[in-house]
């Protein structure tokens, strides 16, 4: 099918925008050390560089969606470029530790304005029949980000420092900031007369800080089961208060009306909170008990998300016409064979059963990702399209982090303060198998979740 020059133009700045905030953090993850080496700080102290970009998101994107369906997705969208783009030009002259902290906070802002609308610029621009075919292309963009991250990111950090990764993500910002700003189609931008629910997005906002930071920092002690049992009060405050006014933040009401929106997002959650840590457990499992460099290990492991850029805009394409709930539930079947896999990998596992596991979950997610989001925005209206992406991009956000929580509490309970690094091989693999079987079973209620939705001819219409 040939696009119109608009709608050209409209993928290019939601691939480019969809792989830039990608990137970024799967690059900067192996300049950790040479970053904390060269700001004389510890290596907990530069996680906060992941820890307040991951937070910053995942609290702001939902308000900045509603924001953005209730006056202009387009204003939204090019603002957050241009902070994103001012904020990775300003780390590359990073002085501190702090200031690149609170850089990373500036680009969480910035990410969280593109997360919320870069999904729904992208659909309102095709007809709905399109709509599979073209979240394809931008899932695709996301997976080459997070591919090219470490490939990338490595070479950049090797042979000119750390700042020149902030420096390339600069430079493509600004160009797709001119893009976006003189080329994107406009859409309507005037308030649509319906009052901001400042309250709920105070609610919001609260709930999500402080379950997420509270998770992120879980060591089964007192302060962070506190601060999540606090994040889940103010989320019961958050949902009262949303049912009772008349524009809220979230239209909860949904969840509890349109079974196949709610069971489309608790699937995503449960899929990316099953799937996220196969890759930091199979990285340390490649050089601790495999013997591989970590940049061999790096290689083996772009086997999954290469798979999953190559094979998302046809996914997402065959979702168009073959019903994307079942695609859906095919690939979560598909990601928990994977995971069963890595189950039961151990001291001599040949190398052909890890890469053949990473095809199996690469291929699952491929099949899953695009035709759930797909499956997601048919649900709703196109006025909420904002939202009920950025509902979305909170869920993964939400499944990263419990994924990793599963994963710290059953190293405590194998291994106690033991870094896995610098673990016994055999102890190893025992944590691993207990994790990977959670996992397995995480996936196995996905399925379960995912089979229960019904595609019907109402639910796909209502979002052409």
């Amino acid at each position: 099918m040939k696009y119109e020059k608009e709608q050209r133009t409209t993928i290019f700045v939601v691939i480019t925008t969809a792989f830039i905030t990608t990137f970024t953090g799967s690059a900067l993850n192996l300049s950790i050390p040479d970053m904390g080496h060269h700001f004389n700080v510890s290596a907990s102290f530069v996680g906060w560089l992941v820890t307040a970009y991951m937070l910053t998101v995942a609290a702001l994107s939902v308000p900045f969606g509603r924001i953005a369906d209730l006056t202009c997705r387009k204003r939204i969208l090019v603002i957050g470029i241009l902070i994103f783009s001012l904020s990775s030009t300003a780390s590359v002259f990073g002085i501190s530790m702090w200031m690149l902290i609170g850089l990373r906070i500036l680009q969480g802002l910035g990410g969280a304005m593109i997360f919320s609308t870069n999904t729904a610029v992208l659909i309102s621009a095709f007809p709905g029949k399109d709509r599979g075919k073209v979240l394809g292309y931008s899932i695709a963009s996301t997976y080459v980000g997070l591919s090219a991250g470490p490939v990338i990111g490595g070479f950049l950090n090797h042979n000119f420092g750390w700042r020149s990764i902030f420096a390339l993500t600069a430079v493509i910002g600004f160009v797709v900031l001119i893009i976006a700003w003189s080329k994107l189609p406009k859409d309507s931008c005037e308030s649509k007369g319906a009052d901001y629910d400042i309250l709920g997005n105070l609610l919001y906002i609260g709930m999500i800080v402080l379950t997420m930071y509270g998770l992120s920092d879980f060591k089964m002690e007192l302060l962070p089961i506190a601060l999540v049992a606090c994040g889940l009060l103010l989320g019961v405050f958050f949902v009262r208060h949303e049912l009772k006014i008349k524009n809220p933040v979230v239209q909860v009401r949904i969840f509890k009306s349109n079974l196949a929106y709610s069971f489309s997002n608790l699937a995503a959650l449960l899929n990316y909170g099953a799937t996220f840590a196969i890759g930091y457990l199979m990285s340390i499992y490649l050089q601790v008990v495999m013997g591989y460099s970590s940049q061999a290990a790096g290689f083996i492991l772009i086997a999954q998300p290469a798979l999953m850029a190559i094979l998302s805009p046809y996914t997402g394409r065959l979702s168009d016409r073959i019903s994307p709930f079942k695609l859906a539930s095919f690939g979560m079947g598909l990601c928990a064979a994977g995971v069963l896999i890595f189950a039961f990998v151990g001291m001599n596992t040949p190398l052909w059963v890890i890469i053949g596991a990473l095809v199996i979950t690469g291929i699952g997610f491929a099949f899953f990702s695009s035709p759930n989001t797909n499956a997601v925005m048919a649900c709703v209206e196109a006025k909420d399209y904002g939202v009920a992406s950025s509902i979305l991009a909170t869920m993964r956000s939400i499944g990263h982090t419990s994924s990793m929580v599963i994963v710290t509490v059953i190293v405590s309970r194998y291994m106690g303060s033991q870094a896995l690094s610098d673990a016994q091989p055999e102890l190893l693999i025992r944590t691993m198998h207990t994790a990977f079987l959670i996992f397995a079973g995480i996936c196995a209620a996905g399925v379960f979740i995912s089979l229960k939705r019904k595609s019907g001819k109402k639910e796909t219409e209502k979002g052409n």
